[in-house]
């Protein structure tokens, strides 16, 4: 069943470069709400008698309609196959959301015997990227020896870009990802170059070998007109290089859960990473209740002047009896401070939890 209440398209383009080309903080005219759909499987599990979840809907649809900003949000029941969604097959850039992509693409490749998570690897400074890279302060005289398996750990739970970028070379580059794609049928979900082209595009430059480390970037950065920045933020949010639907990335979650893209060891362990993630406390995650789990990736794209991209989270809530969902909730651009983003998401993940006691009683 699908219910539409406008057109998500032309909406999430038009307001993202409204957004993003304004440098007024006055507000663009209102433009067609984006569509609410309720999806379910064509078949049914044995047993299971979903239904389309109007309680859950209706509080998806408050939060997205509420918010200031070009925001998509996706659930999906991974047991019963239902999902829900707000603008979820808009395109939004994922920023960090895509590190992802790159811990799948390497844990598929240790299942078929291509490298070992036990295997040695190296980060030198001539890795290094810009903004967010903690591996940064673990180098010595001759960088950074470690296993993959704790620079993925690293790259995940902290989102580390230069983890991110030597694990993605060491696969096999931005190719191997859109390869992973094709083959594991992962549709609506776009990769990127990886964070040093994505992020220098994204500011209207391009890298050099010079700015490893990020200093001189951020100097390169500082030193560009306000319309040469505005005017490359106006093509990215048009059509972001790493863009993906919210639906898309709730697909893909809840394969992940049920086991139908790695091998059960490599499931458990991109997983466990996920849980341990130390990004992103009160988005999704601060809506949490004890007794509820949640193994997550969040992403955070460049800001000008007032305007904020790609602020997202997406992961797997666990009710205490085992059932899952995943969730998406993803942010093209907005003008509202942090905590009013974070209090959008955190509504998301509360209303899956009422939800969830509701269905129980």
């Amino acid at each position: 069943m699908t219910i539409n209440t406008g057109r998500a398209g032309a909406a999430l383009i038009g307001m993202a470069l409204a957004l993003a080309g304004c440098v007024s903080p006055s507000a663009p005219a209102p433009a067609p709400p984006p569509p609410v759909r309720v999806v379910q499987p064509q078949r049914v599990p044995p047993g299971a008698t979903p239904r389309p979840p109007a309680m859950l809907l209706s509080e998806i649809e408050r939060l997205g309609r509420g918010f200031d900003g070009v925001v998509g949000i996706a659930v999906r029941d991974v047991q019963a196959g239902w999902s829900v969604s707000w603008n979820g097959t808009g395109r939004f850039p994922q920023q960090s959301v895509s590190k992802l992509w790159v811990a799948l693409t390497l844990l598929d490749a240790a299942d078929h015997g291509v490298l070992r998570l036990d295997d040695p690897i190296t980060v030198r400074r001539t890795d290094l990227t810009l903004f967010h890279q903690p591996v940064r302060a673990m180098m010595g005289p001759d960088g950074f020896t470690t296993s993959i398996r704790n620079l993925l750990t690293i790259a995940m739970t902290q989102s580390d870009n230069t983890a991110n970028d030597v694990l993605l070379k060491r696969v096999g580059g931005p190719g191997a990802v859109r390869a992973f794609f094709t083959r594991a049928a992962l549709p609506g979900i776009a990769f990127g170059p990886g964070e040093t082209l994505l992020q220098s595009r994204i500011a209207g430059m391009e890298w050099k070998p010079e700015y490893a480390g990020g200093q001189g970037w951020l100097v390169a950065r500082a030193a560009l007109s306000l319309e040469t920045r505005r005017a490359a933020m106006e093509r990215y949010l048009a059509d972001p290089m790493d863009g993906a639907q919210p639906e898309a990335i709730a697909a893909a979650l809840a394969r992940l859960r049920k086991g139908d893209l790695l091998s059960p060891s490599s499931t458990q362990t991109l997983l466990s990473i996920m849980a341990s993630s130390k990004t992103g406390p009160q988005r999704l995650k601060g809506g949490l209740t004890e007794d509820w789990a949640f193994a997550h990736k969040t992403g955070t794209g460049q800001e000008l002047g007032s305007l904020a991209t790609g602020y997202n989270d997406v992961g797997l809530l666990t009710a205490p009896d085992g059932r899952t969902f995943a969730v998406a909730v993803m942010i093209a651009s907005t003008r509202q401070p942090i905590p009013v983003r974070m209090r959008m998401m955190q509504g998301v993940t509360r209303a899956v939890i009422a939800f969830a006691g509701a269905r129980s009683e």
